[in-house]
């Protein structure tokens, strides 16, 4: 092997090695900032959603330092040139603020109001439970918008995911559903 070819092969894995080394904090980035957000609206002191331009971060990230900018946010597009103050709140605590994780943590150590099942741990790739409302009915927390979870966690109570699928093909198709109890006392 010739001393060029060494060379070039030791500027490649130079390169190669410097490329990894920004990459890494990029691909941190953009998975740390990606994902609706709940923070409350500097201007209304509200609970809003917002959504960070994650690649933009990941791509600041490996230059130099990830720069936050918003990319969705449920006052747009009305307010979409406000001064994106709410960023703070996301620079400070960046998982409090995600919306899955507050999901997560009105879920911890409750039960399901129909079977008192205690609902455990919420993981991405299995069935979400669901909330009683106060009409009785059971709906999916994905089924709201995600500014209105705080107000709709104060009101509803949770159910697990096989209670809310017996209760929904219930409510859909009573005239397919038997209450062994009623029909009991019924042949009395």
């Amino acid at each position: 092997m010739s001393v060029t070819m060494l060379v070039v092969l030791v500027v490649i894995l130079l390169a190669v090695g410097l490329f990894v080394f920004r990459a890494i904090p990029g691909v941190r980035a953009y998975f740390g900032y990606r994902g609706k957000r709940l923070i409350t609206c500097p201007e209304t002191h509200k609970a809003e959603a917002v959504e960070i331009a994650a690649g933009e971060a990941a791509v600041g990230a490996f230059l130099t330092e990830p720069t936050l900018r918003l990319k969705e946010c449920s006052r747009w597009p009305e307010r979409q040139d406000c001064g994106q103050e709410c960023l703070q709140q996301i620079e400070i605590d960046p998982k409090n603020c995600l919306v899955w994780n507050i999901v997560s943590k009105w879920y911890e150590g409750k039960s399901c109001v129909f079977c008192h099942k205690q609902i455990g741990p919420l993981h991405h790739l299995d069935h979400a439970p669901a909330l009683l409302s106060p009409d009785h009915k059971t709906v999916e927390w994905k089924d709201f918008r995600p500014e209105q979870l705080l107000d709709v966690f104060a009101t509803h109570r949770p159910v697990c995911w096989n209670c809310h699928v017996t209760e929904t093909f219930r409510r859909v198709h009573p005239e397919l559903v038997v209450n062994r109890e009623l029909e009991a006392k019924r042949l009395r």
